[in-house]
């Protein structure tokens, strides 16, 4: 089956629906200055408070969303959270990695502005780079300026290219609706949601049911 990532999560109850829901993946993000940034010690609350009420048989990856933010504050973030995943959501270069203490998880930003060959290229090279290292690979759409993610879909065809022999996560736009197609099209390992199971900028606990059972009827 393909995992899904539930992401922006600011709230245990809506946490609790998208693991009990079978996301692998939650996301929290600390991102400066994003609508669902969380602070240190909120954050560090909500993701303990969770796993103190989560009950179920496996507990899904805790990931953090950081982007151009230094080592040292990362680093405290994992500790203060015990975070099992850093998503880096902005221009951070390869040799940060090393300096994290969790492994990484790479937003891939696709350029669908260049020829279609070459935003395979570097789309491909900058998933095989990440996974080469032993983290993970997401792709999402390219925005000037966005920092974490955009919200938008992107051509899946790309994704398909990249994802015939690597495993990657396919982010951007995707909803309870689209995400089936997504699917289809992309063969992905994974796909990661957010504002798509909202309503009015909220977690919408419907939605993200709705969103797990379309991800399993895609196989």
């Amino acid at each position: 089956m393909t995992r899904f990532k539930i992401c922006g999560l600011r709230d245990v109850p809506n946490a609790l629906v998208a693991a009990d829901s079978g996301a692998g993946f939650l996301g929290f993000n600390f991102v400066e200055g994003v609508r669902r940034q969380l602070q240190p010690a909120e954050g560090s609350q909500i993701i303990y408070d969770f796993r103190m009420a989560f009950d179920g048989d496996s507990m899904p990856g805790i990931v953090g969303l950081f982007a151009n933010q230094d080592a040292d504050f990362i680093n405290d973030i994992i500790h203060r959270c015990g975070l099992d995943y850093v998503q880096l959501c902005g221009d951070e270069p390869p040799g940060l990695w090393s300096e994290l203490a969790a492994p990484v998880m790479r937003q891939v930003k696709v350029r669908e502005d260049l020829p279609r060959s070459e935003a395979v290229a570097l789309a491909s090279h900058q998933v095989a780079e990440a996974l080469e290292a032993g983290h993970l690979a997401l792709m999402d759409k390219h925005k000037p300026g966005a920092l974490g993610g955009t919200g938008i879909t992107f051509d899946w065809a790309i994704a398909r290219e990249v994802a015939r022999d690597k495993p990657v996560l396919v982010a951007g736009g995707l909803n309870p609706d689209n995400v089936a197609k997504a699917i289809s099209v992309a063969a992905p390992w994974g796909v990661d949601v957010s504002s798509g199971v909202e309503t009015d900028g909220v977690k919408d606990p419907g939605k993200i049911r709705a969103f797990a059972d379309a991800v399993r009827a895609a196989g």
